[in-house]
Protein backbone atom coordinates (compact mmCIF):
# COMPACT_ATOMS: atom_id res chain seq x y z
CA UNK A 1 0.00 0.00 0.00
CA UNK A 2 2.71 2.24 0.77
CA UNK A 3 4.33 2.78 -3.03
CA UNK A 4 0.45 3.23 -4.25
CA UNK A 5 -0.65 5.40 -1.42
CA UNK A 6 2.52 7.22 -2.29
CA UNK A 7 1.96 7.36 -6.42
CA UNK A 8 -1.45 8.87 -5.58
CA UNK A 9 -0.42 11.58 -3.18
CA UNK A 10 2.07 12.63 -6.11
CA UNK A 11 -0.99 13.65 -8.20
CA UNK A 12 -0.99 16.93 -5.54
CA UNK A 13 1.50 19.38 -7.13
CA UNK A 14 3.73 21.62 -4.87
CA UNK A 15 5.87 24.15 -4.64
CA UNK A 16 9.73 23.21 -3.61
CA UNK A 17 12.08 24.87 -1.01
CA UNK A 18 14.76 24.39 0.68
CA UNK A 19 14.51 24.61 4.94
CA UNK A 20 17.04 25.84 6.70
CA UNK A 21 18.33 26.47 10.28
CA UNK A 22 21.42 27.78 12.01
CA UNK A 23 22.23 25.35 15.00
CA UNK A 24 25.18 25.13 17.25
CA UNK A 25 27.06 27.70 14.88
CA UNK A 26 26.54 25.25 11.59
CA UNK A 27 24.13 25.54 9.14
CA UNK A 28 21.99 22.62 8.16
CA UNK A 29 19.34 22.49 5.08
CA UNK A 30 17.24 20.32 2.93
CA UNK A 31 15.02 19.73 0.12
CA UNK A 32 10.91 20.30 1.03
CA UNK A 33 8.14 19.49 -0.80
CA UNK A 34 5.45 19.71 2.15
CA UNK A 35 5.48 22.98 3.23
CA UNK A 36 1.95 24.90 3.17
CA UNK A 37 0.50 27.98 4.66
CA UNK A 38 -1.73 27.60 8.23
CA UNK A 39 -3.00 30.67 8.91
CA UNK A 40 -2.58 34.80 8.14
CA UNK A 41 -3.34 36.00 11.72
CA UNK A 42 -1.03 35.28 13.10
CA UNK A 43 1.35 34.40 10.13
CA UNK A 44 2.05 30.36 10.55
CA UNK A 45 3.02 28.19 8.09
CA UNK A 46 4.48 24.38 8.46
CA UNK A 47 6.28 21.64 6.90
CA UNK A 48 7.06 17.81 7.57
CA UNK A 49 10.30 16.73 9.08
CA UNK A 50 11.44 13.27 8.99
CA UNK A 51 11.95 11.08 11.64
CA UNK A 52 15.23 10.12 10.32
CA UNK A 53 16.55 13.16 9.06
CA UNK A 54 20.26 13.58 9.52
CA UNK A 55 19.59 17.33 10.58
CA UNK A 56 16.28 16.77 12.46
CA UNK A 57 17.94 17.74 16.04
CA UNK A 58 19.03 20.87 13.99
CA UNK A 59 15.63 21.51 13.68
CA UNK A 60 14.03 20.74 16.45
CA UNK A 61 16.58 22.52 18.64
CA UNK A 62 17.36 25.41 17.04
CA UNK A 63 14.17 27.63 17.98
CA UNK A 64 13.47 28.09 14.05
CA UNK A 65 13.99 27.71 10.32
CA UNK A 66 13.61 29.49 6.60
CA UNK A 67 11.53 28.68 4.07
CA UNK A 68 13.34 29.67 0.48
CA UNK A 69 11.21 29.27 -2.01
CA UNK A 70 13.35 27.81 -5.24
CA UNK A 71 12.46 29.04 -8.73
CA UNK A 72 12.37 27.13 -11.88
CA UNK A 73 16.26 27.91 -12.31
CA UNK A 74 16.88 26.47 -9.59
CA UNK A 75 16.45 22.98 -9.97
CA UNK A 76 20.14 21.71 -9.04
CA UNK A 77 19.43 22.96 -5.25
CA UNK A 78 16.93 20.04 -5.48
CA UNK A 79 19.70 17.03 -5.23
CA UNK A 80 21.93 19.20 -3.70
CA UNK A 81 19.61 19.61 -1.09
CA UNK A 82 18.61 16.18 -0.93
CA UNK A 83 22.10 14.07 -0.78
CA UNK A 84 25.62 14.86 0.68
CA UNK A 85 26.81 16.03 3.93
CA UNK A 86 25.54 19.44 5.38
CA UNK A 87 28.95 21.12 4.22
CA UNK A 88 28.52 19.64 0.86
CA UNK A 89 24.90 21.19 0.61
CA UNK A 90 26.10 24.79 0.83
CA UNK A 91 29.58 24.23 -0.74
CA UNK A 92 29.75 26.72 -3.85
CA UNK A 93 27.02 28.99 -3.10
CA UNK A 94 26.75 32.16 -2.28
CA UNK A 95 24.81 32.69 1.01
CA UNK A 96 22.72 35.33 2.28
CA UNK A 97 21.33 35.89 6.12
CA UNK A 98 17.71 36.06 7.27
CA UNK A 99 17.49 38.61 10.50
CA UNK A 100 17.49 35.57 12.48
CA UNK A 101 20.82 34.76 10.91
CA UNK A 102 19.45 31.92 8.90
CA UNK A 103 20.58 31.00 5.25
CA UNK A 104 18.65 32.72 2.78
CA UNK A 105 19.24 31.26 -0.81
CA UNK A 106 19.16 34.49 -3.43
CA UNK A 107 17.45 33.87 -6.66
CA UNK A 108 14.11 32.40 -5.02
CA UNK A 109 11.01 33.55 -5.26
CA UNK A 110 10.37 34.19 -1.51
CA UNK A 111 11.55 33.45 1.78
CA UNK A 112 9.87 33.04 5.30
CA UNK A 113 12.06 33.42 8.11
CA UNK A 114 10.11 31.58 11.20
CA UNK A 115 10.66 30.92 14.91
CA UNK A 116 9.46 27.30 16.24
CA UNK A 117 5.80 28.02 17.06
CA UNK A 118 4.63 24.11 17.63
CA UNK A 119 5.62 20.59 17.05
CA UNK A 120 3.53 17.94 16.25
CA UNK A 121 4.54 14.49 16.47
CA UNK A 122 2.64 12.71 13.27
CA UNK A 123 3.64 9.32 12.46
CA UNK A 124 6.74 9.18 10.55
CA UNK A 125 7.30 12.67 10.45
CA UNK A 126 6.97 15.64 12.93
CA UNK A 127 5.40 18.76 11.57
CA UNK A 128 7.10 21.94 12.21
CA UNK A 129 4.71 25.06 12.65
CA UNK A 130 6.48 28.47 12.39
CA UNK A 131 5.51 31.63 13.31
CA UNK A 132 6.25 34.26 10.15
CA UNK A 133 8.87 36.75 11.27
CA UNK A 134 10.30 38.40 7.94
CA UNK A 135 9.44 37.20 4.37
CA UNK A 136 10.25 38.84 1.11
CA UNK A 137 9.15 37.59 -2.37
CA UNK A 138 10.73 38.42 -5.63
CA UNK A 139 9.69 38.02 -9.18
CA UNK A 140 9.87 34.99 -11.33
CA UNK A 141 8.40 31.07 -11.70
CA UNK A 142 8.46 28.66 -8.77
CA UNK A 143 9.22 25.38 -9.45
CA UNK A 144 7.03 22.48 -8.64
CA UNK A 145 6.89 18.70 -7.85
CA UNK A 146 4.43 16.75 -9.11
CA UNK A 147 4.43 12.76 -9.99
CA UNK A 148 8.55 12.54 -8.82
CA UNK A 149 8.82 15.42 -11.80
CA UNK A 150 9.85 18.71 -11.33
CA UNK A 151 8.61 21.57 -13.54
CA UNK A 152 7.02 24.69 -14.01
CA UNK A 153 3.17 25.74 -14.28
CA UNK A 154 2.13 26.38 -17.93
CA UNK A 155 -0.76 29.43 -18.48
CA UNK A 156 -3.77 28.65 -19.55
CA UNK A 157 -3.84 30.39 -23.18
Amino acid sequence: MSRALRNALGCFATGVAVITTRYEEQDAGMTCSSFNTVSLDPALVLWSLQNNANSRDAFLHSGGYTVNVLSAEQMPLVMKFATGTQAERFADLTLERAPSGRVLLPGCVAWFDCSLHQRVEAGDHDVLIGRVEAFDHLPGQGLIFERSQLGVMQTAA
